[in-house]
């Protein structure tokens, strides 16, 4: 190949190769972008501060937190309902209300900003009862509450911790746990929490 012949080779490459950077860092931008958002199956609570957005159409889009009532206020459409709604429900719902008489399939996007703390209950024998706060994406065990509530003072009864849950239907469910086997190992169930859920420490019987 001669000199000439190979210098329109490379100058061939490396055209195709700047044309091509921006495009493939638009998809990157695109696809961490969307890995803000919130997991698929989350369910929106009161109090969560989530961001909407409509492709080409700046104006209506808004950051907003979602009220005791879970809805929120959007442009055109005023009130949305989403209680019972996963993050990606919501997306279609709105995506759906939009496009009924305002857009022509419209691109929505979901996120979320801040997630409402969630909180439970620990009372008993332990240093601070009272409420403790946890994020939603970071979880909560049955340890931590207790650690987070100044731990088990010295009347405390680790052998019959009980935890009180309200599932969805309304009914209540209560567990009585061993937390000397917890703190051991002696289990591999470590008790994740869920919002609302009262732990309560008995004193030992003297």
């Amino acid at each position: 190949m001669s000199r000439l012949a190979f210098s329109f080779v490379l100058s061939f490459f490396w055209v195709h190769a700047v044309m091509a950077a921006p495009a493939d860092s638009a998809s990157k931008t695109a696809a961490s972008t969307k890995s803000d958002g919130a997991k698929p199956d989350y369910i929106l609570q009161p109090s969560d501060l989530i961001r909407i957005q409509i492709f080409q159409e700046d104006d209506l889009n808004r950051e907003v937190r979602i009220s005791q009532e879970y809805t929120v206020k959007l442009p055109l459409v005023d009130t949305v309902d989403l209680k019972d709604k996963t993050a990606r429900q919501a997306e279609d719902y709105i995506r759906e209300l939009y496009g009924r008489d305002f857009l022509a399939k419209p691109q929505v996007n979901l996120f979320v900003l801040e997630y409402a703390p969630r909180r439970v209950f620990v009372a008993g024998a332990v240093a601070t009862p009272g409420v403790v706060l946890f994020q939603q994406e970071q979880g909560l065990t049955l340890i931590d509450a207790i650690s987070r509530a100044g731990s088990f003072n010295r009347l405390a009864d680790k052998k019959r911790v009980t935890l009180k849950r309200t599932k969805p239907d309304g009914s209540t469910e209560t567990s009585t746990i061993n937390v000397d086997d917890v703190m051991k190992g002696d289990t591999n169930q470590t008790w994740p929490l869920q919002p609302n859920d009262v732990i309560t420490i008995p004193e030992k019987i003297l």
